[in-house]
């Protein structure tokens, strides 16, 4: 099965992963599409019958990657947060914006990056997103400067 996995998932630099459950951990990658370098942090599942990428996952431009480090670099190292709080709107393009907020779900707080959508048909948030946990940020944030740099020499 991992021969198969090599096939399919081979991006352009592997920067690290935050493992969230038994069978399924948090990636940070950077990628490449027609040409354009991006960061991306994607949910993977390992399986019986699936393993790999599932629809979870933001990608981020050189510049909303720059936004969304600058955001985090501010946070406390434990929250501060009882309740959820955004911490910032980024435009990605017409009608879609990246979120970032401070979420708390099942008593644990965490960080969240989800795309909101604004378009005639829909508006609200998509299922484009990951969430972070809080006890994670700090190595999140690492992954998220090296995907930075690698973004930038695009």
């Amino acid at each position: 099965m991992a021969e198969g996995e090599n096939k399919e998932f081979k991006p352009l630099l592997d920067v690290g992963s935050i493992p969230l459950a038994e069978a399924s951990e948090l990636k940070f990658y950077v990628d490449e599409f027609k040409g354009h370098k991006y960061a991306s942090v994607r949910t993977f599942v390992k399986g019986d019958s699936y393993s790999g990428p599932t629809k979870s996952g933001v990608t981020l431009n050189a510049r909303v990657l720059e936004e969304v480090v600058k955001v985090l670099e501010k946070l406390p190292a434990e929250p501060a947060a009882l309740e959820d709080v955004e911490l910032l709107r980024v435009p990605k393009k017409t009608g879609v914006e990246l979120v970032v907020r401070i979420t708390l779900f099942k008593d644990t707080t965490g960080v969240d990056l989800r795309e909101w959508v604004d378009e005639p048909e829909y508006k609200g948030w998509s299922k484009k997103g990951v969430r972070i946990p809080y006890k994670e940020l700090a190595k999140a944030l690492d992954f998220l400067r090296k995907m930075k740099t690698a973004v930038a020499k695009a």
